[in-house]
């Protein structure tokens, strides 16, 4: 480009570039959140639930104890692994849950959890919580990228 010339359009184009991140967030927030709902279906579908609760336990606790959340999980919470927005803060970070730590909650505390996904020198692992993750950590990754994707189209497009 020839030195002095004007780009034509410019100022539109910055008008665009400027609404991207706000549009590209709200777009990929939603979608974040179909994915986490999607992990935490199956794992609540994959794990098992007492079929005798006891003085210690509450019969469905642990799958109760099963979530999401922007940001850090609950304290004592298992955690998987944190899927994050590209170049995103802390309001673009999902926590994937289970389990608590908790002894005021009594038999709700589903203090357990990794030992159930893990198993222990007396119980065998009975996994929920990773192999839900695995399964569909591929398929939330798409849907984010859509996301991305989508944002800029509509940008580009004027919308």
């Amino acid at each position: 480009m020839a030195r002095g010339t004007t780009i034509r359009g410019l100022a539109k184009l910055q008008k665009k570039l400027d609404r991207l991140p706000g549009i590209a967030k709200a777009t990929i927030r939603q979608k974040m959140a179909e994915a986490a709902d999607e992990i935490v279906a199956m794992m609540r579908s994959l794990v098992p639930v007492l079929k005798e609760p006891d003085a210690r336990r509450r019969a469905g606790a642990l799958r109760d104890s099963i979530g999401w959340t922007w940001g850090q999980a609950p304290k004592g919470s298992m955690v998987i692994a944190a899927m994050k927005g590209a170049g995103a803060g802390g309001d673009l970070t999902i926590t994937i849950y289970a389990g608590s730590r908790d002894k005021s909650r009594g038999p709700d505390d589903a203090f357990y959890a990794r030992w159930v996904e893990f198993g222990t020198k007396n119980m065998p692992a009975q996994p929920y919580f990773y192999v839900s993750y695995r399964a569909n950590k591929r398929r939330a990754g798409r849907k984010i990228r859509g996301a991305v994707r989508k944002a800029a189209r509509s940008v580009a497009a004027g919308q």
